[in-house]
């Protein structure tokens, strides 16, 4: 495996999809038919950020006083830095985003010690698996313990990129699988697919490739959210195979998780292996209702409402993966559920918007409008990101 930059893809594949999939979701919106988080009230969303211990994903954006420490790392210091979330590097000169600290309620977040970090991972493989999402919480990881390794580049082998640090024999890699079971979405660096086919049954092709880590931190929503996908049993090769248009995202996405689960069931080290399955990462392609047409452009404060919930933070789907992680802590396995979303929907103000590099350049009718393809699903770095590290770094050190 050669030496290599991680290559950034997403102005180029994933940002007209989202486009088009936002506008679907508006008219089924105004249509009546899909339900959002608003219908099920915030005493049943608290339910699903709830835990016995300190809960991190309750709390409030406090700007940090300690200019000093704040922000952990520096932009164009991160020799691992990609173009999708190097909102600086792209014009981006409001930096207040980068000024504010997480504080849950009734507890205090550590902050990351990249050597004690490090020293727990002496020996380990920790790898995330999951789309782009994923990747930015890796590449904020890699930026947030490069003080403590001499390697500063990564190594690419098909769908899994990693960094070795030979000074604690620790692998801390990310694994390109966006819907996690086998898809005609598989390729990282190409896949602007139209018609997204995934073998709903089908995860070993991927999982090989993990299935001896010691840490494991999964993610996969985003890409859930294409109204229509074709659902394969058989392989691609085969002309047998069935395939079926399906248009219920929910019920696809739960098919997934059934099949995630049971391969972890049975082919995970218990004694061995943590998991962690992260929640989804808030999209803010709209504004706080539907026909509100503000998104992430130009915003340069968090939502300041504690109880704010965003109106595509789709519950649905964080109760089907909340419930897919209990079932199989109940079996025995070491998984939690890391709640993100929250305090990462109160986070409007730090998506990389338009500061981000554009490897088609938007046609001139949106030039004119910046709103049309500012990027609102993921997160400059540093930033949030670096918080969703801090609750790892705890569940991992502490």
């Amino acid at each position: 495996m050669a030496n290599l930059k991680v290559k950034s893809h997403f102005s180029a594949t994933f940002l007209p999809i989202l486009l088009t999939v936002s506008a679907l979701l508006l008219l089924s919106a105004k249509r009546g038919t899909i339900s959002t988080n608003v219908e099920l009230g915030h005493e049943q969303q608290q339910k699903l950020i709830r835990s016995d211990s300190c809960d991190f994903s309750s709390g409030k954006w406090v700007l940090d006083q300690d200019s000093e420490s704040s922000p952990v790392y520096r932009e164009f210091e991160c020799s691992f830095m990609i173009d999708d979330y190097a909102c600086e590097r792209y014009g981006r000169r409001d930096f207040k985003y980068r000024k504010w600290k997480w504080q849950p309620n009734g507890c205090n977040l550590p902050r990351i010690n990249a050597t004690a970090f490090m020293e727990k991972l002496r020996g380990k493989t920790l790898i995330f698996v999951g789309d782009s999402l994923n990747k930015n919480q890796w590449i904020s990881l890699l930026c947030l313990i490069q003080s403590s390794v001499s390697t500063k580049s990564v190594t690419r082998k098909d769908n899994l990129y990693t960094l070795y640090a030979t000074e604690f024999d620790a692998t801390i890699g990310f694994y390109w699988s966006p819907l996690l079971v086998e898809s005609n979405c598989d390729n990282p660096e190409t896949h602007r697919i139209k018609d997204r086919v995934i073998r709903i049954s089908s995860i070993e092709k991927h999982a090989r490739y993990w299935s001896d880590a010691d840490i494991l931190v999964f993610d996969s929503f985003t890409w859930w959210l294409e109204p229509t996908m074709t659902v394969m049993w058989g392989s691609f090769d085969s002309p047998y195979s069935i395939k079926r248009r399906v248009q219920m995202p929910h019920r696809r996405y739960e098919m997934v998780l059934e099949t995630w689960s049971q391969w972890l069931e049975i082919n995970i080290n218990r004694t061995k292996t943590r998991l962690f399955f992260r929640s989804l990462s808030p999209l803010h392609l709209f504004g706080e209702s539907w026909e509100e047409p503000m998104n992430c452009y130009n915003v340069t404060e968090p939502i300041r409402k504690s109880d704010y919930w965003g109106i595509m933070t789709d519950v649905e789907m964080m109760r089907a993966s909340k419930l897919a992680v209990d079932k199989l802590a109940a079996r025995g396995l070491r998984i939690e559920y890391m709640n993100i979303t929250h305090l990462s929907d109160l986070r409007r103000d730090a998506h990389p918007s338009i500061y981000r590099k554009f490897h088609q350049p938007p046609p001139k009718e949106q030039m004119a409008d910046p709103t049309s393809y500012a990027d609102c699903a993921h997160w400059c770095l540093p930033g949030v990101p670096d918080v969703w590290n801090q609750i790892l770094y705890s569940y991992i050190v502490n």
